[in-house]
């Protein structure tokens, strides 16, 4: 996709160019040397990129050229680590909601630490990959960065050879073609008294006594593929010094991130749907569709006591008999991995459906494992075996307003079932649902045998 650019200032006026790829819950990923907006539309990089697989799944991500390079203010005289942090700063202040996802890689990493744990607040979960605490080690043990150093002496005098050389390096002397353009994009980048002046302040980074400081949810991961020679050593140290983080080596970082943010509560946002769904929504192919959302309570702290492996298995199983109960109740699951530890649903009638989320309850319940469980009715756009529309997002907020084991329905589920369901229904009020203009009316679905029981 082509990033539309745009620009913040920083606290000391320098103008920071930046692009939202995206229109779900934010991922900021903060610039690397050469700036990551600039080698993403120049450099035949771009393929490692993650922003669009992570879009594809219903993710925004957010980034920029940090200053000195790209498409930002190039005259600067600040190269340090507080530069850096200030240039994410003012991107974040910008477009950046109140709690957002923040994953630092390579030398991204130190300024993710850094704005982590000056922000807290804003920092809902903390990604470092492929990264590093101490320049000089980075410098002195990965091999490309290494050549970075014995090279920088001539990047004044021949540019290009120093860009080429470190291309040719950071591809593992594998493509020189691609190097050859990689070098092209960074020589674009940045001017080579610039590039001097950054390798020499990155060497005196160091923010290994913040990792005891991060106070925020937090994966440290070793990406295979993307990872230079010499980063797993590195990489490794910093997950024992970051309060409750955990440490994981995949070949898929995009499915890592993925799986990380929905564990934490995160709810991406489906793409929009193509130009022929949205005909097909003109032409009146959606209808009134009961929606079912139902997701694990606290998933992490679960995978904290259960273990990793222990937690996943328990959750596949009660994934399969959800899904089996909502087929009984004449229900479809929507197939794949999409809504973090949980479970999408439609039905055509809304009484099938509070009986479906009702048995569904008491499974988690059986299984040791406790549901959020919310209905909602409104018009969705189907398209293979998905489901978009605003009442999806409404159906997923009710869901996390309930206690565990709780079924939630709006007011629209509640008229349509009222008469038929079986149950009764408590008055909750009136709700402010994020990403929702107006307030929804809630309740909570009381089965006949808990009302029995109270007027008993």
């Amino acid at each position: 996709m082509e990033p539309r650019i745009q620009y913040a200032k920083t606290s000391d006026g320098v103008n920071i160019a930046y692009a939202v790829f995206g229109t779900g819950p934010p991922i900021v990923f903060p610039s690397l040397v050469f700036g990551s907006l600039h080698m993403y539309k120049n450099s035949p990089a771009r393929p490692q990129q993650p922003y669009d697989a992570l879009v594809s799944l219903g993710w925004s991500c957010i980034t920029y050229d940090s200053r000195g390079t790209g498409s930002s203010d190039r005259d600067i005289d600040d190269w340090t680590l507080d530069g850096r942090v200030r240039d994410l700063e003012a991107v974040v202040n910008r477009v950046a909601p109140d709690r957002f996802a923040l994953c630092g890689t390579l030398l991204g990493g130190p300024t993710a630490v850094s704005y982590a744990v000056q922000h807290p607040d804003r920092v809902a979960h903390l990604v470092l990959s492929n990264t590093f605490t101490n320049g000089s080690e980075w410098h002195e043990l990965v091999p490309a960065q290494r050549i970075a150093r014995q090279t920088l002496r001539d990047a004044e005098n021949d540019w290009e050879f120093v860009t080429l050389t470190f291309a040719n390096a950071y591809t593992g002397y594998t493509d020189s073609e691609r190097a050859r353009r990689m070098a092209e994009a960074m020589r674009s980048a940045m001017a080579a008294k610039s590039y001097i002046a950054f390798r020499q302040e990155a060497e005196t980074i160091d923010v290994t006594d913040l990792l005891g400081q991060i106070s925020v949810p937090t994966i440290v991961i070793h990406d295979r593929p993307s990872g230079p020679d010499g980063v797993w050593p590195l990489t490794q140290r910093l997950a024992p010094s970051i309060p409750n983080a955990r440490l994981v080596e995949t070949d898929d970082l995009v499915s890592v991130v993925d799986e990380f943010l929905r564990e934490g509560g995160l709810v991406p946002t489906p793409q929009a749907p193509s130009m022929e769904v949205a005909e097909a929504r003109v032409s009146g192919s959606t209808g009134m569709t009961a929606i079912f959302f139902a997701d694990i309570v606290d998933s992490t702290a679960l995978t904290e006591s259960l273990g990793d492996a222990a937690f996943r298995a328990k959750a596949r199983d009660l994934d399969a008999t959800l899904r089996t109960i909502i087929r009984d109740h004449s229900g479809t699951p929507i197939e794949g991995k999409l809504l973090g530890d949980g479970v999408l649903a439609v039905f055509t009638s809304a009484r099938q459906a509070i009986e479906a989320a009702l048995a569904c309850g008491k499974a988690g319940d059986d299984g040791g494992l406790p549901l959020h469980l919310g209905l909602h009715a409104g018009d969705v756009i189907r398209e293979e075996n998905n489901v978009y529309g605003g009442a999806v997002n409404i159906a997923s907020r009710i869901a996390g307003l309930s206690a565990p084991g709780e079924v939630l329905v709006s007011e629209t589920v509640r008229s349509l079932a009222r008469t038929s369901a079986g149950v009764q229904f408590e008055d909750r009020g009136e709700q402010a649902l994020k990403g929702v203009g107006e307030a929804v009316r809630v309740w909570a679905v009381v089965s006949s045998t808990d009302t029995e029981r109270m007027s008993g």
